[in-house]
């Protein structure tokens, strides 16, 4: 394999910087050239130069995209980190439901969505605890079209539908559409939508939500850029929301907008 030239990498650290907020550091040439040359074949180029080249030299908007979703790391699952939807369950739900008992209307953000399973597995856990009367909406965002698609679609192969979700939710949330298919059933695909949205931008607009999950997904900005979208989040946030951040995020300095809270073995944040 060709590598690619220094000047590039300083260009595609850049190029990819300024389309998404993703900070690729030095020395992660391997990663690129993973994850871009399938790009830069489709487009009959051969190597990453000739990729940068055409970069530079055009304003090829689907191209950009498409250099900034194969970058994008969509690794999720259902019910991913269980403490977290256990934290939920016993504590920040219950709490949440004596608060807006008058309006019964519960607002929810599933911040770098992927492929759906984080949206789904809220809504799995909002029916099983009795909550299909209440207005509940769950909002899925990514900066993917190639993901939000799928997470729409509801769809998933027999590895990503039993990845994290028991048997007996998916017999009772997902119907069997051959013997490597699986669809979401209607009444969770009714709580969910998804769109495009950039976590750098008017979060305030998304809101007002009860709960934030934005998690394993600021790791991958500047510290600038992470402390900047914890305080947008923490505007789109209704009074006593809870927001919660990945394993390796908990550690991050969130401002005195918010409050730590542990529960279930969980650490999450409540907005003061």
């Amino acid at each position: 394999m060709i590598k690619i030239q220094p000047e590039n990498y300083r260009f595609l650290q850049e190029n990819i910087r300024r389309q998404s907020g993703i900070v690729l550091d030095d020395g992660k040439d391997y990663l690129v050239e993973a994850r871009l040359l399938p790009v830069a074949m489709e487009h009959g180029l051969k190597t990453l130069d000739d990729l940068c080249t055409k970069l530079r030299l055009l304003s090829d908007i689907s191209l950009q995209r498409k250099v900034v979703e194969a970058m994008t790391t969509n690794e999720t699952y259902f019910f991913r980190e269980p403490a977290h939807f256990e934290a939920l369950r016993a504590h920040v739900i219950p709490a949440l439901l004596e608060l807006r008992r008058i309006d019964q209307k519960l607002r929810f953000w599933s911040a770098a969505a992927s492929t759906g399973q984080e949206a789904y597995s809220l809504a799995m856990l909002l029916c099983e605890m009795g909550l299909e009367s209440w207005d509940i909406r769950i909002v899925g965002t990514d900066i993917s079209t190639t993901v939000l698609d799928r997470a729409a679609a509801g769809v998933y192969n027999q590895v990503e539908i039993e990845r994290g979700l028991a048997a007996t939710l998916r017999t009772k949330y997902c119907t069997e559409r051959s013997a490597d298919s699986w669809e979401i059933k209607p009444i969770l695909r009714r709580m969910t939508t998804f769109q495009l949205f950039d976590l750098r931008f008017n979060i305030r607009a998304l809101g007002p939500f009860d709960v934030v999950f934005c998690r394993n997904v600021l790791i991958y900005f500047d510290p600038i850029t992470k402390s900047r979208i914890i305080e947008d989040i923490r505007t789109a946030l209704k009074p006593g929301a809870y927001l919660f951040l990945g394993g390796s995020e908990v550690a991050l300095p969130v401002g005195p907008g918010f409050s730590r809270a542990v529960a279930s073995e969980a650490t999450f944040f409540k907005s003061v």
